[in-house]
């Protein structure tokens, strides 16, 4: 169901934006979109109350790849606000038997209003919503995008910051495969960070298309790997794990494998008032004992994807206002 929203200024934003829209990159959106987002989601923050917005709605949720945070708040974002989910399991479904993404795309469209899809492959999400004339919200595809993820990261900082311009940020991990990053980068882009520094492995720095992505965009950034030399002047560091799932090569995966940690004495170093988010699962890079640090800010950020996704979801399916 593709076809690009109305043209919108920074601060202005049609009251039909969003109804009916695929949510396939956080490209495709302004600033002034994602902000009447966040001001959406300000208002399911709390105690939920019993809402029927979507009473009259069925959201199918199709992840062919692994999911908890995602898929469950997803799914609990619609059961809010009062909607019917459907869940498609490739292990037990007709995908066993070689089902196509096409046929189960036309499948889904005959039975929801809305679908939510993860994909290992990239350009899934993109397809899904050619094909559909229902909206598709991308729930991760490849290792680029994962435009619900970064919706979510921004809010929290905004939550937490009370901005999102002027900060410093770090992102480390994985940022050639980790989609999570990537879709990080290319939200901040929308908005006007101080700087941004992206640390990693030489052999896990963005891609070479994400670069010049990046630069085109006009976002100001350095890449570098060594923390312990920007940790001092971020407001907000950004971890990731290593994508075992996504390296084409096991071995190349065995040589970065551990490559970085934050540890709380590196996370001492940093300034007050810096905040950790990651988007989980974690591995080795994120230990448990700096869950009890101040800055740890991961747990608030998964819990603040219900409140972004239900206005999300209301916002499409339904095209109202929180």
């Amino acid at each position: 169901m593709r076809g690009g929203g109305p043209p919108t200024g920074a601060d202005w934003v049609s009251r039909d934006a969003w109804k009916g829209r695929d949510v396939i990159s956080i490209l495709d959106f302004s600033r002034g979109e994602l902000e009447s987002l966040f001001k959406a989601a300000d208002a399911f923050v709390g105690p939920p109350r019993p809402r029927k917005d979507l009473a009259d709605r069925i959201i199918a949720t199709a992840f062919f790849e692994p999911s908890t945070r995602t898929r469950l708040s997803f799914t609990t974002a619609a059961l809010r606000l009062g909607a019917k989910v459907i869940d498609l399991s490739p292990d037990v479904s007709s995908i066993l038997k070689g089902e196509s993404l096409h046929d189960t795309t036309m499948m889904l469209e005959g039975y929801s209003d809305l679908i939510v899809m993860r994909h290992p492959s990239e350009g899934a999400a993109l397809l899904a919503a050619e094909l559909s004339s229902v909206p598709v919200v991308n729930g991760g595809d490849g290792s680029q995008h994962h435009p619900t993820q970064a919706m979510l990261d921004l809010f929290t900082v905004r939550r937490l910051k009370g901005r999102i311009d002027g900060l410093t940020y770090a992102v480390l991990g994985d940022n050639r495969y980790a989609r999570s990053a990537t879709s990080f980068l290319y939200g901040l882009t929308k908005f006007k960070p101080k700087m941004v520094h992206i640390v990693s492995p030489e052999t896990l720095s963005p891609r070479a298309e994400v670069v010049k992505q990046l630069k085109g965009l006009g976002l100001r950034f350095e890449l570098g790997s060594d923390l312990e030399k920007v940790i001092g002047a971020a407001d907000v560091l950004y971890l990731t794990r290593i994508q075992k799932e996504r390296f084409p090569d096991p071995n190349e995966y065995e040589k970065v494998k551990g490559s970085y940690k934050l540890t709380k004495e590196v996370l001492a170093k940093g300034k007050g008032g810096l905040i950790v988010l990651h988007p989980l699962p974690r591995s080795t890079e994120l230990p448990y004992d700096v869950d009890s640090a101040k800055a740890a800010a991961y747990m608030t950020q998964a819990h603040l994807a219900v409140p972004l996704r239900m206005a999300l979801l209301l916002k499409v399916a339904g095209g109202g206002e929180a």
